[in-house]
């Protein structure tokens, strides 16, 4: 996987490669298991300060997108469902809420929305239930 930092962004570097990361593997870009860079290693290729890679994984481990095996590396996690269908289902509404709710402010369509969210939503790896 390649990381990229705009430093023009007014989005923090831990924000931009947290964010790259958790879409790699929502994509399916990256699989379970796959090892990630150590903290020295990916700091030197991006040439970021080791704290900032360092505060990325540890966000990510936290979540569950990332999970580390001493003395083996930073390995990217199962997806899990460890929240209740219910609590996960509000979760998503109150994304899907914001989400919306930036659509009509920028003045797009409820039609327009949806044939948009059903394009991009094929370039995405879903889970299958079972």
């Amino acid at each position: 996987m390649e990381f990229r930092i705009d430093p023009a962004s007014r989005k923090p570097i831990y924000r931009q490669l947290c964010d790259q990361l958790r879409e790699a593997v929502a994509r399916g870009m990256v699989s379970p298991d796959q090892r990630l860079p150590s903290v020295r290693e990916l700091s030197r290729t991006l040439v970021v300060n080791p704290n900032t890679i360092a505060r990325v994984y540890t966000e990510l481990e936290r979540d569950g997108v990332i999970h580390s095996r001493p003395g083996l590396g930073v390995f990217v996690a199962e997806p899990k469902a460890e929240l209740t269908k219910k609590v996960r289902k509000e979760k998503l509404l109150d994304l899907l809420d914001r989400f919306l709710t930036e659509a009509v402010h920028l003045g797009f369509s409820a039609q327009e929305v949806l044939a948009l969210a059903t394009e991009r939503a094929g370039s995405f790896h879903w889970r299958t239930e079972g």
